[in-house]
């Protein structure tokens, strides 16, 4: 199969590549290259079979020819990001999406699987009860608005020949080629072992369901090989069961971690609205092969020896290289690209 991953130069993007890769299928990857440069050089990512550099914004059927199935993963990555400019992030995150999906569908493209997210249920609170996929949509952030849209939109587009599945996942974590320590279990990971000291800067009382990037990838095979019956038209909570944990008990896996470290509930942006516990258990009966195998445990060790092992100090993890925002701040700043988050033309 000939599978368009866009957005396949991120964070997520290598491990969907090097999945789809290893059980046989043709990869092409289109990405604007926004964080080409935020990687890792000792971790090489699998190659794919092509590459296309345009912004999604700007795609044209013809980047569709041969196409079987895509991977939708491109968009602006995270709530800090979407909010600093949340009409982009409608343009980018929401109406390009849907004009990509527009194109498929007249392209005769079968399946498009679709990287949203669990941040779609918001303002959650403190619910005994886990959310299930059937669950109230309460989204606080323009990322996750445009999640939301984007499923309403490709919902009206289910056919006979076109099956359009979302995947809601849940907050990524694990080592990846291009590592980023703006997500929850990095950056405490990264805060206890550069200082011995585990800041948490909310109360450490919200929810966060936690997911690795692979097993994100597998989900996301596993999408596209399944039945268009099974699929169709359907969303997945993707994650584990007992990585639903709420920040501090994050936080305490981080300190079994590391020895010696401590944590620190800062409180300094207060009790955030975002907190939700998800049920997954449509994806592991009905998703067929989703096996997830990725504990919080495992991932924080993991990404515990990558900090060892590469000496980084407070400076580098902060820095644009590992911190989504901080690169597109960079890279207006510097006139690489304008306020459109569009490259300068040479």
């Amino acid at each position: 199969m000939h599978i368009l991953v866009t957005g396949h130069l991120g964070y997520v993007g290598p491990s969907v590549v090097a999945e789809l890769k290893q059980a046989g299928h043709r990869v092409t990857g289109l990405d604007v290259g926004y964080f080409r440069d935020c990687v890792d050089p000792s971790l090489r990512p699998s190659e794919v079979d092509a590459e296309i550099s345009i912004d999604i914004r700007d795609v044209s059927p013809q980047a569709l020819d041969g196409v079987d199935a895509i991977v939708h993963l491109a968009g602006l990555s995270n709530d800090p990001l979407g909010q600093l400019v949340p009409e982009l992030t409608a343009a980018i995150n929401h109406t390009a999406s849907i004009r990509l999906a527009h194109m498929a569908r007249a392209a005769g493209i079968g399946r498009f699987v679709f990287a949203s997210s669990c941040s779609l249920y918001g303002a959650a609170g403190n619910a005994f009860q886990a959310l299930d996929e059937g669950a109230m949509l309460r989204p606080v952030s323009a990322y996750a608005v445009s999640k939301v849209a984007c499923e309403r939109d490709l919902s009206r587009l289910v056919g006979d020949d076109f099956t359009p599945v979302f995947l809601r996942f849940a907050t990524a974590f694990g080592v990846s080629p291009r590592m980023r320590f703006d997500l929850v279990l990095a950056n405490l990971t990264a805060w206890g072992r550069m200082t011995g000291i585990i800041k948490v800067l909310s109360d450490g009382t919200p929810w966060r369901p936690l997911v690795h990037v692979a097993d994100m990838a597998m989900a996301i095979r596993c999408a596209i090989e399944a039945p268009a019956e099974t699929v169709k038209g359907r969303a997945f909570n993707i994650g584990r069961p007992d990585n639903n944990l709420r920040v501090n008990e994050i936080a305490e896996i981080v300190r079994r971690q590391i020895r010696g470290s401590r944590i620190e509930i800062t409180g300094e942006t207060g009790s955030d609205l975002r907190s939700y516990r998800v049920e997954f258990s449509r994806a592991l009966r009905e998703l067929p092969g989703f096996r997830p195998v990725w504990t919080v445990e495992r991932g924080c060790d993991e990404i515990d020896r990558w900090l060892v092992e590469r000496k980084l100090n407070v400076d580098q993890i902060q820095s644009r290289y590992y911190v989504r925002l901080k690169q597109l701040q960079y890279m207006r700043e510097t006139g690489i690209l304008d306020n459109d988050l569009r490259f300068h033309r040479t």
